[in-house]
């Protein structure tokens, strides 16, 4: 299932809390394009295709990353391409944005994007794996 990018983005506004649509969309963008930069293969186009096709060339043409970035600099990342961001509003910008984007994906291809991942990331996406305390 596709969502349409105006569903998509209500859906983070809502749980980001954010009174505006353009900072769900500025949140969803950012998030997005450093996940994009993690992912590879047909997991990446896969999930571009179940998102929407405003989102699709933000995931799928990335600059790719030197390194995979653990979840705490993720984190960071996203607080330094947000203006104004610190980490706390940061990661309430992930879980907001990666949490719909794994509500959408589904349980099996989440899974399968979380295995390009390193470790942690499934707090993120608001997936927590069993026996898994942060």
């Amino acid at each position: 299932m596709t969502l349409r990018w105006e569903a998509f983005l209500e859906e983070v506004r809502e749980r980001g809390e954010y009174d505006t649509p353009q900072e769900a969309e500025r949140a969803a963008r950012v998030v997005m394009a450093l996940l994009g930069a993690h992912l590879v293969g047909d997991v990446r186009a896969e999930l571009a295709a179940r998102l929407l096709e405003t989102l699709a060339p933000v995931l799928l043409n990335p600059l790719q990353a030197a390194e995979p970035l653990s979840p705490e600099r993720f984190v960071r990342a996203t607080a330094a391409w947000i203006e104004g961001a610190t980490e706390t509003t940061a990661l309430w910008d992930i879980g907001a944005v990666l949490s719909t984007v794994a509500d959408a994906a589904g349980d099996d291809l989440t899974e399968r994007v979380l295995l390009q991942l390193p470790p942690g990331y499934d707090l993120l996406f608001g997936r927590p794996q069993p026996g898994h305390r942060p």
